[in-house]
């Protein structure tokens, strides 16, 4: 099977190859660009813990080719903290441990990225329905919530700090 050429940036990083035109997306994430925080769960789109970011969009990327990612503006895990500072979704999720085993906590933090991006108040049913793709075996999803209620608070201390509802 022949080869194609693919480029993509990834956390604001070009990274290029020449993949086989079934190879998933996941896979080009994981063994050409190196960045192994985007697990491999399920390949069917049920457990959510490839989610990533593609334009802004979380997708599951063991159900996309890498071919369909080409050109395009892909975030992963790794690319929420900025240098050592945490973003306040990894800062929610270890303040109110919201992860046990870890494995579904890649794709719950892009998931609820999203989540924010559109509605930086969710209530506990908007969360759940955001996070109801993503699977987790561990922890019951509460400290999850809470942990996105955490971030969404968070995120939001600029703007409540400016309209004098920080104190």
């Amino acid at each position: 099977m022949s080869k194609v050429p693919v480029s993509m940036t990834i956390n604001g990083e070009t990274y290029s190859g020449d993949v086989e035109p079934r190879m998933l997306l996941v896979h080009f994430i994981r063994e050409v660009a190196g960045l192994t925080g985007t697990h491999i769960g399920c390949d069917t789109t049920s457990c959510g813990a490839c989610t990533i970011q593609l334009d802004g969009m979380p997708i599951k990327s063991c159900t996309m080719f890498a071919v369909q990612a080409n050109g395009h503006s892909l975030k992963t895990v790794e690319g929420l903290a900025t240098g050592a500072e945490m973003h306040p979704i990894q800062e929610g999720f270890m303040v109110n441990h919201g992860l046990q085993c870890g494995y579904c906590t890649p794709g719950m933090m892009m998931t609820s990225l999203a989540l924010l991006a559109e509605n930086p108040n969710p209530s506990e049913l908007e969360i759940r329905t955001a996070i109801s793709g993503n699977l987790c075996r561990c922890t019951g999803y509460v400290n999850i919530v809470r942990s996105i209620q955490y971030a969404a608070d968070k995120m939001r201390e600029p703007e409540l700090a400016a309209a004098g509802q920080g104190d």
